[in-house]
């Protein structure tokens, strides 16, 4: 039975704060190229490794009692997350060796994956693969579903997008296009704004760390208000978007990115709002959508393909520069989708 070299980035140990390039820690190990019979697994080589801002959140301290949606990172343990990967053994039925999948892998050179129910089958080659750790993959999905499912937009409305640039902003973005919204994203750099109005086609973009009042940018974008905001940052933000949402407006709730480094979180003050203006609010994952998939997948693959959807990745060579790559998120400093490159086949 071969056994091989493999390269991996442990966990290091709990942290609070912002996370810190120390706190995962490459090493080599070694590993079976064969799948252990009767076990139902997988065996992959990792190609494309996905750096999302949820990952942060899992290298907290679990506390009793609260709940989370996916398990923590362990100390000691390799660090795990969405990827794109190819089979090089089975032993499940679904899988088979060649095959290309998207889902949670580890970050390593090759990972045995002991379950397979966030394993998905890449239908389309006729892309690069890499779009499956972001445009056709998990925050693609979070992105159609997100805005399509818990926005129900109508021609015409009035849309807002937070940390508009990332993986999954500027999707929501250009779906708002396709739907005949008008759009408005705020991002962190003149290079993003930029990018928002001259590629991704959005109406209007600004820096909101040039803003010294964000409630009155929005007023001034908005001046009519906002009918949909689609929330990735929280804290100040949410509270200025609150105020400029109209009656009936809706928010979808994908991530609080400024709040995640934060061992104190900020409030929230404008509450009232909701009930005011009859204002829906709603946090959701991309896992309470897998059902919407194929619809999304097929859909999107075809405004990728007639230049209906255009999308941005920001390439990190070399698996030891993964938690660089992480890191950088927390600060702005990839521009669109950051994925790590370990093989390219």
């Amino acid at each position: 039975m071969a056994e091989v070299s493999n390269k991996r980035i442990l966990f290091k140990e709990y942290i609070t704060g912002a996370p810190k390039e120390t706190d995962m820690v490459p090493t080599v190990g070694t590993i079976k190229l064969k799948v252990p019979e009767g076990s139902k697994g997988v065996l992959v080589k990792n190609l494309y490794l996905s750096c999302d801002p949820y990952m942060r959140n899992l290298m907290n301290q679990p506390i009793e009692g609260q709940e989370s949606y996916i398990l923590p990172f362990f100390p000691g343990h390799v660090v795990t997350g969405f990827g794109v990967s190819k089979v090089v053994d089975s032993d499940h039925p679904n899988f088979k060796e060649g095959d290309y999948v998207w889902g949670i892998t580890g970050w390593e050179e090759y990972s045995l994956v002991p379950s397979t129910d966030a394993l998905f089958k890449i239908p389309f080659t006729d892309v690069p693969l890499s779009y499956y750790t972001g445009v056709l993959g998990m925050p693609g999905l979070t992105a159609y579903a997100g805005f399509h499912e818990i926005c129900t937009p109508k021609k015409g409305e009035y849309v807002y997008v937070s940390a508009a640039s990332g993986a999954v902003g500027q999707l929501v973005g250009q779906y708002a296009k396709l739907m005949g919204c008008y759009v408005v994203g705020s991002a962190g750099s003149k290079e993003k704004v930029d990018l928002l109005k001259n590629k991704f086609g959005f109406d209007e973009a600004f820096n909101y760390k040039e803003e010294t009042d964000l409630v009155v940018t929005l007023k001034r974008y908005f001046p009519e208000g906002i009918d949909i905001y689609f929330e990735n940052v929280g804290g100040p933000m949410l509270d200025a978007a609150l105020l400029n949402m109209r009656v009936k407006g809706r928010i979808a709730a994908c991530g609080l990115i400024s709040q995640y480094n934060l061992e104190k979180q900020d409030g929230v003050h404008n509450l009232f709002m909701l009930i005011t203006k009859r204002v829906k609010m709603v946090g959701f994952l991309s896992m309470d959508h897998y059902g919407s998939y194929p619809e999304f997948v097929e859909k999107t693959r075809s405004y990728i393909k007639e230049g209906k959807i255009v999308y941005v990745e920001d390439f990190v060579e070399g698996l030891e520069n993964a938690p660089k790559a992480l890191v950088g998120l927390f600060s702005g400093r990839n521009v669109g989708k950051q994925v790590v490159v370990v093989a390219r086949e």
